[in-house]
């Protein structure tokens, strides 16, 4: 390929043309730079040092000097709200709306903040009343989750569903897993009610927006089982194991009081162990444990627990072997014995708590959603120990 002369002077023209295009951006910069107030550097100086409280102040300067920025009042506004300062940044906001030269864009972003202020401030019926009116605009997607929370703060599920729907159908992510939770709550609430037959419609609907809920499962079991069909609820009961395994010690319980009910208890053990030989769980443990004890004896149930310790060594796991060494254990070595367990329950009680998978809250009772973060199913179905020892 032959070199063309013209690639010689082409570079120089290029140069020249980057050279004036750098200096005409500098001289930009240089005159925004200089319209901009001293406070704002000084403001945003101090915010790079980690020194809120004198940053605000210096914003404050900013928007007193100059009521036109608004950018300025919505980064003052979220100051103050992440402070807690929500009465603040309420004002800060409403001052902005009740400009009448504000632009629309600008007028909307000013809803939306104004909205947050209330909802961090647990105004609820304002926040919603906020809300509502963004629905439709630009703000529509951030609207609707706002709206999504409050209702599930007020325990307002039928309401949470139809929010969670119209998220879903704006192209904002799956909801099913939530809608299904959401029948669920409100199915529970007609199961206390003693309103089986919409208890039982609500939780078709929750199983048609997620045919893996388990939750879902084991209410409808419970619903057969407050109808009377025993054998119904057990073969509901059953259908854990294959949504998830791991959640059938949630259900464990109820499997074996249920083949207590209709005289088949050696047949609910059996199934139990099935069950724990596919994943360890000492919740499982627990209850075929006891289980045992009444069908097979003392001797049976502690080789049990330790046939499952030496699989999966923990010291929930010993602590049980203690608590069944206890129970035939001659009189010279028992209040050894008991002194050891003592210690051990008194550290695995630390231990024996569910933990969620998102921000880390530990519970000692299972929950469907998170106390701390308000997620759903984020809690694994085997407690803290069991957990690190998988890992």
């Amino acid at each position: 390929m032959e070199f063309e002369i013209w690639w010689l002077l082409a570079v120089p023209v290029f140069f020249g043309l980057g050279w004036i295009a750098a200096r005409v951006d500098i001289k930009q910069l240089l005159s925004e730079s200089r319209t901009l107030p001293r406070a704002y550097f000084k403001g945003l100086n101090l915010l790079l040092n980690d020194q809120p409280d004198k940053a605000i102040d210096a914003f404050i300067e900013i928007v007193t000097l100059d009521p036109e920025t608004a950018d300025m009042h919505f980064a003052l506004g979220n100051l103050f709200r992440r402070r807690g300062e929500i009465e603040r940044a309420i004002r800060v906001h409403q001052n902005l709306l009740a400009r009448p030269d504000l632009p629309l864009e600008q007028r909307t972003q000013a809803q939306y903040e104004l909205g947050m202020d209330y909802l961090k401030a647990g105004l609820l019926d304002r926040a919603e009343e906020t809300f509502n009116g963004l629905v439709e605009g630009s703000y529509s997607v951030q609207a609707r989750r706002a709206l999504l929370e409050i209702y599930q703060r007020e325990k307002e599920w039928r309401r949470a569903i139809d929010a969670a729907a119209g998220l879903q159908s704006s192209g904002a992510g799956a909801r099913q897993k939530e809608i299904a939770q959401f029948y669920c709550e409100l199915a529970q609430d007609a199961l206390v009610r003693s309103d089986l037959a919409d208890a039982m419609a609500l939780l078709d609907k929750a199983l048609h927006a997620d045919r893996n809920s388990v939750r879902a499962t084991i209410l409808l079991g419970d619903v057969l089982l407050a109808q009377g069909d025993v054998e119904g609820a057990l073969a509901i009961w059953k259908r854990v194991e294959q949504q998830s395994v791991p959640h059938v010690a949630l259900v464990a319980g109820r499997l074996m009081d249920g083949y207590r009910r209709v005289g088949r208890p050696q047949e609910g053990v059996n199934l139990l162990r099935s069950y724990l030989a596919e994943a360890s769980s000492i919740d499982l443990v627990e209850v075929i444990f006891k289980a045992m004890i009444e069908l097979d004896g003392v001797d049976a149930a502690k080789q049990l627990v330790l046939d499952e310790l030496r699989r999966n060594p923990t010291l929930l796991g010993l602590d049980k072997l203690l608590e069944a060494r206890l129970m035939d254990a001659p009189a010279h070595i028992w209040e050894e014995l008991s002194m050891v367990k003592n210690l051990i329950h008194g550290y695995t009680a630390k231990l024996a708590r569910y933990q969620c998978s998102h921000c880390g809250f530990k519970a000692r009772q299972y929950y469907w959603q998170c106390p701390g973060c308000s997620r759903w199913e984020t809690y694994p179905p085997r407690r803290t120990e069991e957990l690190t020892v998988m890992n």
